[in-house]
């Protein structure tokens, strides 16, 4: 497996299509609300990881979709990771049920009321604030945000 992911926020009316991490074992965001996405496969581009992995998790198929930024994890737990981050903003087919934990669109006022990950809420506010491209490094001590430093 490799340290380069994907990661999706797809977006209607005003709603980010999320993923609350129930299903799986051994699951470093059991419990946690994420986007939709995941490992890169051999010789992958990120756009063909991202549009696979959408589709594999929700049915979906990506018509209109951005780059928003990578964002770089670092962890005394876990090996670094490179995260191609994107929102999404049409798409077709029809949302199945996900082996990976329980999809549900979530109000993107909501969304920082959700366990999610405190680095998240960084990314979250940089995709609301704004267009241009980023890029993020978050530093975690076990599940505790310890760094994060912008572009």
């Amino acid at each position: 497996m490799t340290n380069l992911t994907t990661l999706c926020y797809i977006e209607k009316d005003n709603k980010y299509l999320m993923m609350h991490r129930v299903k799986k074992e051994n699951d470093i965001n059991k419990d946690k609300w994420i986007g939709v996405g995941g490992h890169f496969e051999k010789d992958e581009t990120p756009n063909e990881c991202l549009l696979r992995e959408v589709t594999e998790e929700t049915g979906l198929t990506l018509l209109k979709y951005e780059l928003r930024g990578v964002i770089t994890f670092i962890s005394d737990k876990w090996q670094t990771e490179y995260m191609f981050l994107y929102t999404a903003s049409e798409y077709e087919g029809e949302l199945h049920e996900c082996t990976e934990g329980k999809l549900e669109w979530v109000d993107k006022n909501r969304v920082y009321e959700l366990p999610i990950w405190e680095g998240d809420k960084i990314f979250f506010r940089l995709l609301e604030e704004r267009d241009d491209f980023f890029t993020l490094k978050l530093r975690y001590e076990g599940e505790t945000l310890v760094e994060s430093r912008i572009d």
